[in-house]
């Protein structure tokens, strides 16, 4: 087995920017990607996202051609599962789309390949029972944009070994990343059950008419010196996967959040932030 392999499953806004971060930190990396529209858009923006890195000076061109020859693309599977020390599936947030991979991946991986779901809020124990070795299954989850973002949260279940654990704090290290513990799973890990307090009151005032979706994002960032209002997050984050995450909840609970409407209704627009250049606000 490779020493320093990742594979990437899904090549989406997320994947592409954990594979080209694990690339860019010496990790031979494959991504699997099933879209062939997908993997153009992902080869396209590797490509000037590493440009621009040499036009300001934060690479050499010798640095890009050696990170571009560390990743690749396929469509296969086990291609990319194919000596993988740890895979990574980053795909569509819906809980049977993620079922049927990570099956697939656990009968395709090395006795030892650890697997992590990138899930912001779906536990790994979900899926435990569709894998060969639930023990080196785990949520790594990353944060928007993850070329950007250091902190990763490493969530520990039940059924999920300490070595496993270890491996997954210490492949985040290795790629730049501060890593978090997250030593029992909960819906919503650390991070997102902190900002889920703020997004309830940033939806109940714009709901009740105290003040606009602008003005409210305008506050939080002056006001509390946050980097970036609650719409704005939701919009970078994309809309469609706070759908699922609140479609999910009231599925569960049978109680709506405060943004579920609005959120719904942009949803169903095709409005899905800044990936579809339209949300909360418009991107051109």
């Amino acid at each position: 087995m490779s020493t320093k392999k990742c594979a990437v499953i899904g090549g989406g806004n997320m994947g592409r920017q954990i594979a080209l971060n694990t690339a860019i930190h010496g990790y031979e990396v494959v991504v699997c990607e099933s879209a062939a529209a997908v993997r153009a858009n992902m080869a396209d923006w590797e490509e000037t996202y590493l440009a621009g890195r040499i036009e300001k000076g934060r690479m050499t061109a010798e640095q890009v051609e050696e990170i571009k020859a560390r990743l690749s693309i396929t469509d296969n599977l086990a291609a990319a599962c194919k000596d993988a020390n740890i895979v990574i599936e980053a795909i569509v947030e819906v809980k049977e789309a993620k079922m049927d991979v990570l099956g697939k991946i656990s009968n395709l991986v090395c006795p030892d390949t650890v697997i992590a779901t990138n899930s912001s809020f779906m536990v790994s124990s979900t899926f435990k029972d569709v894998v060969v070795h639930p023990e080196r299954l785990a949520n790594l989850h990353y944060f928007m944009p993850a070329l950007v973002m250091k902190l990763t949260e490493v969530v520990k279940g039940d059924h999920t070994s300490d070595e496993t654990v270890e491996k997954l704090l210490a492949f985040s290290r290795e790629t730049g990343k501060i890593p978090v513990l997250v030593q029992k799973e909960i819906d919503g890990f650390i991070v997102n059950n902190m900002l889920k307090a703020i997004k309830e009151e940033a939806y109940r005032l714009v709901n009740e008419g105290v003040c606009s979706v602008q003005d409210l994002d305008t506050a939080v960032e002056l006001g509390l010196n946050h980097p970036m209002g609650p719409f704005k997050i939701d919009d970078m984050n994309g809309l469609d996967v706070r759908y699922n995450v609140l479609k999910r909840r009231y599925e569960e609970t049978g109680v709506k959040s405060e943004g579920y409407d609005m959120i719904e209704k942009l949803y169903k627009e095709g409005r899905y932030g800044k990936k579809t250049k339209h949300g909360f606000y418009d991107y051109e």
